[in-house]
């Protein structure tokens, strides 16, 4: 019986003409166009529509982190910016929300230390102001140096351990291709939708659209706290080891 009604009524469909009227353009639109923009000449050049934080020459887009009024103190040479320890973090003058950031870093060939005095540093994707935290992707020089698993090369710190360790040896140029999403706050405070990356190191995938559960500080759990647009910072971290360098840093606004 059921059978024989299921029958009956899709004939009466073809008939009425309901399923005959279904053509592929129904679920075909052609508004909004998406806007053209070049793509760089190579796979790590800038798009047309990027904002270019470190082209090698210019560190005019960085600030102090301790004083934001100061322009940055690294150290700008061939085509690359250097930590210098004795001055601290720099952060950008911009603030942005959610981003698309390429990075590139090399730690030194002559690297020394273990553990996390091996080349660190951090790509705060948020920073708080001051030095209060915020959300950290984690650079250190794990190639042949092992740390606590959610403190190791791309990790969001002390919290996502990175998908895979790719690191390359120390000396050759490594690359990080991040998709940032940064967490709304209700009126009260209260998270209305938690932070989210998608992190490839090296051209591997590290971060999976991992959600996170707060900032990243190095002692305690994590915990959100309301803000707003914010700058990019980079960490001069205290350890003794050689510093790092930085080069062809750009950002897409999302």
């Amino acid at each position: 019986m059921k059978k024989a009604l299921l029958a009956i009524t899709t004939s009466l469909l073809f008939t009425s003409g309901l399923f005959a009227q279904a053509k592929p353009e129904d679920t075909e639109y052609y508004t909004p166009v998406p806007p053209i923009v070049k793509p760089g000449s190579g796979p790590f050049d800038a798009p047309a529509d990027a904002i270019i934080l470190f082209d090698g020459k210019n560190i005019g887009e960085w600030v102090m982190s301790n004083d934001t009024t100061a322009k940055a103190k690294w150290i700008v040479d061939n085509g690359m910016m250097t930590v210098d320890k004795k001055t601290g973090d720099i952060q950008t003058k911009r603030r942005f929300t959610d981003f698309q950031l390429h990075i590139e870093y090399r730690i030194p060939e002559n690297i020394t230390g273990t553990g996390q005095a091996r080349g660190n540093s951090g790509i705060f994707l948020a920073a708080f102001p001051g030095n209060a935290g915020g959300y950290e992707l984690q650079v250190l020089d794990n190639y042949n140096n092992t740390t606590y698993v959610n403190g190791q090369a791309g990790s969001i710190y002390k919290q996502s351990p990175p998908l895979v360790n790719a690191c390359k040896k120390p000396g050759e140029w490594q690359t990080y291709s991040v998709i940032w999403t940064a967490p709304r706050f209700n009126d009260d405070g209260s998270v209305k939708s938690p932070g989210r990356i998608t992190a490839l190191h090296n051209g591997v995938l590290v971060q999976n659209n991992y959600e996170l559960k707060g900032d990243t500080p190095y002692i305690g759990k994590p915990a959100y706290k309301k803000h707003g647009a914010a700058p990019i910072k980079l960490q001069s971290h205290g350890d003794k080891s050689e510093p790092i360098s930085f080069r062809n840093i750009w950002l897409r606004v999302l």
